[in-house]
Formats: C-alpha cells, sequence, structure tokens
C-alpha cells in the first residue's frame, strides 16, 4: 500500500510538472510582474522555470517533502495563531520606485536592504564574488564569514553552475535587466520587531546583475510571489507562519510603511475579492468596474479579464488599463477638472497628463479631484482617493499627474503600488483571495492593536522645543551581532507626532593619513549627498576647520528645490545611515566620525518671505508705470512750451503799451 502511495504521488508530481512547464511554454511569461508592461508588439522574454524528470528516489523525497509540507499547513489550520514577522518598510514609491524592507542573512548577521516584490519568486543579494554587480545601499554578502551558511549542492532537481557543484538561478525582465547567481541556504533574520524567529531559508547569492537591477541603490529583491523559492513558501512549508502576508504602503510625501508576514485579524470592514492562484502566476484579482466621481465607465466586465486577468503587483510603480478602459478612465476623469489647467508633463519624452492650480494639501485633493471606486465580483469596492491615481508634478508646485497609464496593446489590467497607497492589502494565499483595507499605513500597528508591551511607550505630543539632538555613534568595526533596531522606532521617538523636518544638521571629523591632503569639499559633498541617496544640491557645507591631519565639519541637509520640508522616510534613512556609521567614503578621504546630529523643523517663513514675489513685481509695476506716467508728461510739457513760444511770420500782434500812462495834477490845473 505505501508503494502504491508513493507510485500514485510520483505519477501526481510528474503530471503537476509537466501541466507546469506547458503553462510556462505557452504563456510565455517573465519571472516578474514588470513583464505586463510590455506590449504584444515587443518581444517577451519566457519565464525561466528548472523543470525536470526526477528520478523515482527523487520523486519519492520531492514527494515526502510535499507531504510534511502539506501536514504543516493542516496543523496550523488546527493550532493557535502562529507568530508573524512584523517588517518596517522604507523608501519611497515615486521617489525611488520601489519600497525595500530590511532582512538579515547568515550568523552574525549581515543586513541588505530589499525590493518587496509580489512578482518575484526569489530571494537574492550580491554575493563577494560577484564579478558584475554595481555598488548598492549595503556591502556584498559574504558567506565565507556566516558560519551557517551552506551551498546549495548540485541535484537533478536544479540547474547547476559549470563544475556541477553548485545549484544556480537566473531571473530576467522585461525592461531588460537580470539576476543570476547561486542557490545558498542560511539563517534569514525578520528584525526587532518580528515575533517570529531567525528560520533557515535558500536565497540567490548574485554573480551577475544588469540593467536597473545593476543601477539600483537596493541591495536585491525579496520575492513574494508564488513558488518553490519563495520566501513566503518556505516560511509556510516549514509550518512557522500562516499562508498569508500583508503591505501597508505610506501615503504621497510619506513613504515608507508596514509588511507583515504570516497571518493577520483582517478588520471586519476590509473589503476581500477572489484570487485565482490557477489563473497566473501573478497575483490576481476578480475587477468588474470603475466608477468615477459615482459614475460608472461604459465598459464590459470582460475588458479587465484579458490575458492574465487584473493582477496586483507591488513591484510596479504605476497602474496600467487596457486601452478601451484607460480611455474611458482619462476622459471621465478631465470632465470632472474642468475648473484646472492642463499642462505639460515634467519629462518631455512622455506624453503625460497633468493639471495645475490643485494646491500642495494632499487632504484638499478631493476637493478637485474625483473619488474613484473599483468595484468586485462579490459587490465589494475600493475606493482610491486622488493619491491612488495621482502623482506630483517635480516642476510646478500645486501640479499633479495621472499615474495610471495605457498598457500598450497587452489586455491585462495591472495594478501598481499608487493604487494602494494608505491602504492594507492582504493577500490570503491559504483561503485564495485578497483583501483591501483604507488606513494611515504609518500608524498601522496602533490601528491593528498590535502594540508590543515590550516597546517602549510613545512620548507625550511634541513639546515647545523643536530642536532635536540625536546623540552620535561611533563606528565599532566588523559586524554587528545582532540585527539593528529598526530605525523607524527612533524617528517615532524623537519626531512625535506629525512632526515635519525642515533641516537636518550633522558634524563629522575626518582622519587624514596625508597630513599635507586637504580633501577636496566638492568631491566630497557628491560623495555625501550619494551616500546618503540625495541631491548634491541638498548638501552644504556650513562651517570648515583643518588642523595637522583632522578635519572638521558641519553639514546641512535641506529640503528638495521642489519640497518645503524632508519627508519621514528620507530623514529616517539619512539618520540611519549616519548614526549607524553606513556611510562609505573612498579611502582617500580617510575615517570619519560623527560628532553631533541635530533635526529641526521647517522655519515658518515670515510674511515678507512668503510675499516677496508679489511685492517685488507690485514695485516693478509701479516703478514701470510712474516712469511712464512722467515721461508722458514731459513730453506734453515740452510740447506745450513750443507751441506757446513762437508765432507765425506777419502773424497780427495787439499794440502793447510799454509803460501806463500817467495823470498829473499840474496839467489837470491848466
Amino acid at each position: 500500500m505505501a508503494l502504491n502511495l508513493s507510485l500514485r504521488l510520483s505519477l501526481a508530481h510528474l503530471a503537476y510538472a509537466l501541466l507546469i512547464f506547458l503553462y510556462c511554454s505557452s504563456s510565455s511569461s517573465s519571472s516578474s510582474a514588470v513583464d505586463l508592461l510590455q506590449g504584444s508588439t515587443n518581444p517577451r522574454r519566457p519565464m525561466i522555470l528548472p523543470l525536470y524528470l526526477s528520478s523515482s528516489k527523487t520523486t519519492s523525497s520531492s514527494s515526502d517533502d510535499r507531504v510534511v509540507a502539506d501536514h504543516n499547513r493542516r496543523q496550523l489550520r488546527n493550532s493557535p495563531p502562529p507568530p508573524n514577522a512584523r517588517m518596517r518598510l522604507y523608501d519611497d514609491l515615486l521617489a525611488n520606485g520601489y519600497y525595500t524592507t530590511r532582512l538579515w542573512i547568515g550568523t552574525p548577521p549581515q543586513e541588505f536592504a530589499l525590493i518587496v516584490d509580489t512578482g518575484s519568486t526569489v530571494t537574492y543579494v550580491p554575493c563577494s564574488n560577484c564579478g558584475h554587480c554595481g555598488k548598492h545601499q549595503d556591502p556584498r554578502f559574504q558567506p565565507e564569514l556566516s558560519s551557517t551558511y551552506q551551498p546549495m549542492k548540485c541535484s537533478v532537481s536544479c540547474n547547476c553552475d559549470s563544475n556541477d557543484a553548485q545549484c544556480t538561478y537566473e531571473r530576467r525582465y522585461a525592461e531588460m535587466s537580470s539576476s543570476s547567481g547561486v542557490l545558498g541556504d542560511d539563517v534569514l533574520s525578520f528584525g526587532n520587531e518580528s515575533q517570529l524567529v531567525p528560520q533557515r531559508a535558500v536565497f540567490g547569492c548574485e554573480i551577475k546583475e544588469t540593467g536597473d537591477l545593476y543601477t539600483q541603490r537596493a541591495d536585491g529583491i525579496m520575492g513574494l510571489g508564488r513558488g518553490r523559492l519563495s520566501v513566503m513558501d518556505q516560511l509556510v512549508d516549514k509550518g512557522v507562519i500562516s499562508d498569508s502576508f500583508s503591505l501597508c504602503y505610506g501615503g504621497m510625501d510619506v513613504g515608507g510603511g508596514a509588511m507583515i508576514l504570516g497571518g493577520i485579524s483582517s478588520p471586519p470592514d476590509m473589503a476581500f475579492t477572489h484570487s485565482d492562484p490557477y489563473r497566473s502566476p501573478y497575483y490576481n484579482i476578480d475587477l468588474k468596474e470603475i466608477l468615477v466621481a459615482g459614475k460608472k465607465l461604459k465598459l464590459k466586465p470582460s475588458v479587465f479579464d484579458g490575458r492574465h486577468g487584473t493582477v496586483l503587483d507591488s513591484g510596479t510603480t504605476y497602474a496600467y488599463l487596457p486601452k478601451e478602459a484607460f480611455l474611458a478612465f482619462k476622459s471621465a476623469v478631465m470632465k470632472e477638472t474642468r475648473s484646472l489647467k492642463q499642462i505639460h508633463g515634467p519629462d518631455p519624452n512622455f506624453n503625460d497628463i497633468c493639471f495645475s492650480g490643485a494646491g500642495r494639501e494632499v487632504s484638499k485633493l478631493l476637493e478637485v479631484f474625483p473619488q474613484v471606486d473599483m468595484v468586485f465580483n462579490s459587490g465589494k469596492k475600493l475606493s482610491l482617493s486622488p493619491e491612488n491615481y495621482l502623482f506630483r508634478h517635480t516642476k510646478v508646485s500645486g501640479a499633479y499627474c495621472l499615474g495610471i497609464f495605457q498598457n500598450g496593446d497587452d489586455a491585462t489590467t495591472l495594478l501598481g503600488g499608487i493604487v494602494v497607497r494608505n491602504t492594507l492589502v492582504t493577500y490570503d494565499r491559504e483561503n485564495d483571495k485578497i483583501g483591501f483595507w483604507k488606513t494611515n499605513c504609518s500608524e498601522l500597528w496602533k490601528s491593528l492593536h498590535y502594540i508590543d508591551p515590550s516597546t517602549p511607550s510613545p512620548l507625550p505630543p511634541k513639546s515647545q522645543s523643536t530642536n532635536v539632538s540625536i546623540p552620535p555613534t561611533v563606528a565599532s568595526g566588523g559586524l554587528p551581532h545582532a540585527p539593528a533596531p529598526a530605525p523607524d522606532g527612533l524617528l517615532h521617538a524623537v519626531f512625535p507626532g506629525e512632526f515635519q523636518i525642515g533641516l537636518i544638521t550633522f558634524d563629522m571629523s575626518l582622519s587624514i593619513n596625508n597630513s599635507y591632503m586637504k580633501p577636496n569639499i566638492t568631491e566630497l559633498t557628491e560623495f555625501i549627498a550619494q551616500e546618503l541617496d540625495v541631491k548634491a544640491s541638498q548638501v552644504h557645507l556650513l562651517s570648515f576647520n583643518y588642523k595637522s591631519n583632522v578635519s572638521l565639519f558641519k553639514w546641512a541637509i535641506f529640503p528638495d528645490e521642489s519640497a518645503d520640508y524632508i519627508s519621514n522616510t528620507t530623514a529616517m534613512s539619512i539618520i540611519q545611515r549616519l548614526r549607524g556609521h553606513h556611510m562609505r567614503l573612498p579611502k582617500k578621504f580617510g575615517s570619519y566620525q560623527l560628532v553631533e546630529l541635530n533635526v529641526k523643523p521647517p522655519v515658518k517663513p515670515t510674511w515678507w518671505k512668503q510675499n516677496y514675489w508679489a511685492v517685488a513685481v507690485g514695485a516693478l509695476v509701479t516703478l514701470v508705470l510712474g516712469l511712464s506716467i512722467f515721461g508722458a508728461l514731459l513730453i506734453w510739457r515740452s510740447r506745450h512750451t513750443e507751441s506757446s513760444s513762437y508765432e507765425p511770420v506777419n502773424a497780427a500782434v495787439p499794440e502793447q503799451e510799454l509803460q501806463p500812462l500817467q495823470t498829473s495834477t499840474g496839467l489837470d490845473g491848466l
């Protein structure tokens, strides 16, 4: 009987592999939903899935693993809720093009900033021996420094390197970027806010990356898609978390957010829709119709069901609709915004649809832009505020552009991160459904009542003093022995309430080995801007003292020219890199030490600073007008004087007495 069971499992495994192989051959999908951006006229790259017909021994082993995984899943259903991994998100969707989280790999832990991507199935970081990897946020992973690292030995169930020694992986993306390397097994740590203890998992160690993966600042990708190498699948198969995860992206100008690996208690008013895992390898939803300002677009429901259907992808920035749906959506939005002036987009290479005159306050955008509702087949709906379909114009203040575009000739509806800003999205994979709940993602823990008793209580509301001094840290050298505290905890403690950051100043000392060499200030400024991930124009040198081989600098980080303050996400990242001594300057600048770090709120401009342009223009107009009037008066007087000073020749002139006649009393007496 055991033999028959093993045979049935082997045949089932073979049929399953053949089915996936035929599906991949027919669909020609790539390993990331970013490929959906390519229209049907563009060449598409195939999905790379290393499927092999296993021997009976391997098949039996694989089947046993699957039986164990299914047993673990059943145990989860019948036991108390397992712990979950609470992880913070960093960066900004539109400023960086992605959100990242912090993951620690190895023993002792090595920290990495990874892009959260529901369209990818592999987690990978640059390896120390990478022959073609770009400069990223953190140092490359060094397997030789991890006492728990194990290479994945070559077998018939994986692709192997040229020496047939280690399993390999390869992922290619439609924008012509790619990642390839070897597979290893090590301990993953999820941060000090996670209830989940460190777990072993398989990940990719890159030996080559190209395209955007080479140039991006983030270290790598954390794959949350469906697949054996996905972090989610590995943790669920171990039985340490339930088969669900949630993402919550911060709103416009806020960035950051939260991620939860594992199940949570869903809010009662969360709107769920069915997600069919057999429809496509991506996370899809049943979108039925779209309403703009309460008016239904004249579209058939089938328009959102083409090709892969409606796909939700956290690794995509904007949203892309089929041609018919996009034209209807654009027309409806433009009809509701006739009071605004339509202007050109910030980039002349793109025909963006932009509007000016809406003001800078995000909370007031709904007064001039319509609400958009996405209705699911279940009858539930997801309401989109303007921040869910608009992005700021980078060159015109108070102007916004549509963040929803036409998906070329592709019939797929692709919903990127912009659509779910300030929305908790739960991917309930166990029950094949996805839920949406509007909330303030920066306050997610409070909204879900997930305050950890061990977490320090928040500080009281902002006091009179707003100049905050943060204790510096000195580089200790070597790798940390435990994951560093989440930097957002520092930010919440230092900036209680709705604190806005207008200026970050820090003092640093440089110790230069060559006493005859003084640092190049311009070059140093550019390196600091690059390491802090800001523009060079935002970094200003306030003071500089040089003595012997030690230089003391006082720097200031100002908001971008298009902003009035530094976003909390950017400030949090800057503070973390400074306090954690994560800036890596060229050796010629020597070693540095952070002396002092201060954060200040935006300086409220005086009436004169707020209106000096209007005053200047008014004064100029008054001056020009006054000079014009004065000039006209001079000309008029000049002409009038000329006309009254000269008379025509032979003109009649009345006789005048030169001297008046005088009467004499003596003559009267004669």
